[in-house]
């Protein structure tokens, strides 16, 4: 008969599944027949062997008598294992756990104190409602005795009297005392009331151990029970938040804990960090958060890369609500973005936009475009989105603002979201004394470079709209370039051939090659060059050159009307249709984008063309913003658009807010629909909600129904919220029709 030790060499030395399972299935045979011959010998090792099986997802309740029967054994390493087992394998059977509480019973009144913790071990592991209340008296008395060790043991336990906890403050079992009071008080209100009176106990207590001597039994590294330390920290904490008395008890040992501590070792550290995490959540005084926070900062500068770690994310969860004191260690923060961690990095990111506001914003996104330069692949899309949203929101001028998000399209142009390039165009369109400038700016960068896609479809749109503008050398803010009519336009039929340009790049350079025919003289070029792509193999190319072919044609006297510049375009498309729409994932300007479509009072608003059976129109239609789900401080709204490659496709908007007063980190957005839809979910904006609705996560979701039947759907939210995770699910049902007419 093997060993447990031969067993499991010989199963590690199985080349497939299913030799293991050959083995395991050889091996179970043999432990069957030397259970039905009673083999006492052997058996303790037999249930070994079955625990191992177990744990590799075998079958093998076939041993659970076998443990009681170990159980029953006078013998310690007998019922050791009995024990293990039955944590491991009995089941719900009345009469398994009815033999299981008369063992235990029996083994709680034994003589020797390891075979009454066993026992008392698998009461706390296994032990049900009935199986406690019937071995209550029998822990009660345990709890009474001076033995540590057996208190310990029952503190362990699920049955124990709530008041017996209470005094063991007093009795000397502090670790183990504190453990089971926390974890009553997080599962229960009524605890959590009933436990605050003990708050000056356990400041007295923590008192004693930070100003008590040298005591070799609990010192660590010259800290008197750091254990003991963090944990009553941790109940202070869950004691104090939200209640202004136990806060107010606790606000001076926290400070003295603070700044007595020794922060030399990694035990000091933990302890600090602790006190950090109280201070934040309790209603501590102002200047008790500041040196908090201080602390954070000092933990910015350790050599030890998880303490940094720990700073960024405790720093990223405050900034909210200690802006001020948070920004006096922004310099620190800034050179974790330098650090060669990547876990590092993205927290040090996270916060170094957390802390952008309208003062610092020219120093800090010199860093971070910097820091864009240089970064990972992965950090890139993250941090151009970064960076449009403070400009957006704290650009000095129009020029800075401009001139940073062109910075970003240069340098990290194929790795930004889907709705920078038409809120781009936006803010050019409305910077009308910056439009020289701009077109200026781009004509040159494309000159460099055309591989950044979303570079390249905001210069061809700029080219188009402001192209006379490049000819007439009336920019003011830097010196004019002499361009020709035919540089521009070998510029733009460049893109048109290159293998570079996506099909919705060539899109934007044939448009803005339309709209130059009423700015430029090369007329006559310009319409052999969209003639050639009336051919094209790329269907939406060659939708387009047609159309524009018989606007040279048979509606020449319209061309100049409708290939105007642009008006201001307004922030959303509520109040009617806008010219610049998204087209899988991207922005692109439809065939009329030229010409701004005024609004109209109807739900909808479709534009046709004169004759032409297929038009390429996309129309943002007034179809009204719904919200899916508002729970917890959290709101989710949709908002729709449909897509004009695809009638029966809609593309849904989620705006994700947060009410509460802490951020809610790692957002995850999932969705489900009937196997009759197809679903695809684009990037979201980012994975932070902003607490106190102080900003949105946005992403956009596209739903193809070919059958045009009533959308239903089915949502699934993770997120991280005050240091614990939330999972939920919700039904979405009431989609507004008009997504689908």
């Amino acid at each position: 008969v093997l060993v447990l030790r031969e067993l499991i060499r010989t199963i590690r030395t199985a080349r497939t599944q299913a030799e293991e399972r050959e083995m395991i299935q050889k091996e179970c045979a043999a432990i069957r027949s030397s259970f039905r011959e009673e083999d006492n010998t052997y058996r303790c090792r037999n249930v070994a062997k079955l625990l191992y099986m177990h744990m590799l997802g075998y079958p093998a309740h076939f041993g659970q008598l076998e443990c009681l029967k170990l159980i029953a054994s006078q013998k310690f390493t007998d019922k050791r294992i009995g024990y293990l087992g039955a944590m491991l394998l009995l089941d719900e059977r009345q009469d398994v756990h009815l033999l299981m509480t008369n063992c235990i019973k029996n083994d709680l009144n034994h003589s020797t104190q390891y075979v009454q913790g066993l026992a008392l071990c698998t009461l706390g592991c296994m032990g049900s409602a009935e199986m406690c209340r019937d071995l209550a008296g029998e822990v009660e008395k345990l709890l009474k005795t001076s033995n540590s060790y057996l208190r310990k043991k029952v503190l362990f336990s699920d049955c124990l009297i709530i008041h017996g906890a209470a005094c063991c403050l007093c009795l000397g079992v502090l670790h183990t005392s504190v453990v089971l009071i926390t974890e009553m008080c997080e599962r229960s209100p009524d605890m959590l009331t009933h436990f605050r009176k003990l708050v000056p106990q356990l400041v007295r207590i923590l008192k004693n151990l930070i100003m008590s001597g040298y005591s070799p039994e609990h010192d660590v590294s010259g800290i008197s029970d750091p254990f003991l330390q963090v944990r009553i920290l941790r109940l202070l904490r869950i004691l104090g938040k939200g209640d202004d008395d136990s806060s107010e008890a606790m606000n001076d040992i926290l400070a003295q804990v603070a700044t007595n501590t020794e922060t030399s070792k990694n035990v000091g550290n933990a302890i600090l960090y602790e006190t950090v995490l109280t201070i934040m959540d309790i209603k501590s005084e102002s200047g008790l958060r500041v040196l908090a926070i201080n602390i954070l900062g000092r933990f910015l500068l350790n050599n030890d890369k998880n303490i940094r770690y720990v700073a960024l994310t405790s720093l990223l969860k405050t900034v909210q609500t200690d802006h001020n004191a948070v920004q006096r260690h922004r310099s620190t923060i800034v050179d974790c973005l330098k650090d060669l961690d990547v876990s590092i990095k993205r927290r040090a990111m996270e916060l170094s936009f957390a802390l952008v506001n309208g003062n610092n914003i020219r120093g800090m996104m010199k860093e971070l475009l910097y820091f864009l330069d240089s970064c990972d692949p992965e950090f890139k899309a993250d941090c151009a989105s970064g960076v449009f949203l403070a400009a957006e929101k704290f650009a000095p001028s129009k020029r800075w603002h401009i001139d940073t998000i062109m910075r970003v399209l240069t340098t990290a142009g194929s790795y930004v979201r889907d709705d920078c390039v038409p809120n781009l165009i936006q803010l050019i369109t409305n910077s009308s004394e910056m439009h020289a400038y701009t077109v200026q700016r781009l004509y040159k960068a494309l000159l460099d470079d055309i591989s950044q896609q979303p570079l390249v479809q905001v210069s061809s749109w700029c080219m188009g709209e402001y192209g006379d503008l490049l000819l007439s050398g009336q920019c003011e803010e830097e010196e004019p370039i002499q361009v020709s009519e035919d540089e521009v336009l070998d510029v733009l039929e460049g893109v048109l051939i290159s293998n570079l340009s996506s099909p919705v790049t060539r899109g934007y350079a044939l448009t803005a090659i339309m709209k130059l025919s009423t700015r430029f003289s090369s007329v006559n070029r310009i319409k052999r060059v969209v003639s050639i792509y009336g051919s094209s193999i790329d269907v939406e190319l060659q939708q387009r050159a047609v159309e524009y072919n018989a606007l040279f044609k048979k509606y020449d006297h319209m061309r100049a009307a409708l290939l105007e510049r642009m008006p201001v375009m307004e922030k959303t498309a509520a109040n009617g249709p806008t010219e610049i729409v998204q087209t899988n994932g991207e922005a692109e300007p439809s065939v009329l984008d030229v010409k701004h479509v005024p609004s109209a009072p109807q739900p909808s608003v479709q534009v046709t063309f004169m004759d032409f059976n297929y038009y390429h129109i996309l129309y943002v239609s007034c179809i009204p913003p719904m919200t899916a789900y508002n729970k917890n401080g959290l709101k989710i709204d949709f908002t729709f658009e449909r897509s004009n490659s695809n009638p029966n496709v809609a593309v849904i908007t989620i705006h994700a807010s947060n009410s509460t007063e802490a951020d809610m980190t790692d957002f995850v957005f999932q969705a489900a629909v009937p196997k009759t839809f197809q679903l695809q979910l684009l990037s979201p904006s980012s994975n932070v909600v902003p607490a106190l609705n102080k900003g949105t996560i946005t992403q956009v979701v596209k739903v193809l129904n070919p059958q045009k039947q009533q959308l239903r759907m089915r949502i699934k939210l993770t997120y991280n919220h005050r240091g614990s995770s939330v999972q939920d699910l919700a039904e979405v049902n009431n989609f507004p029709t008009q997504s689908w007419q």
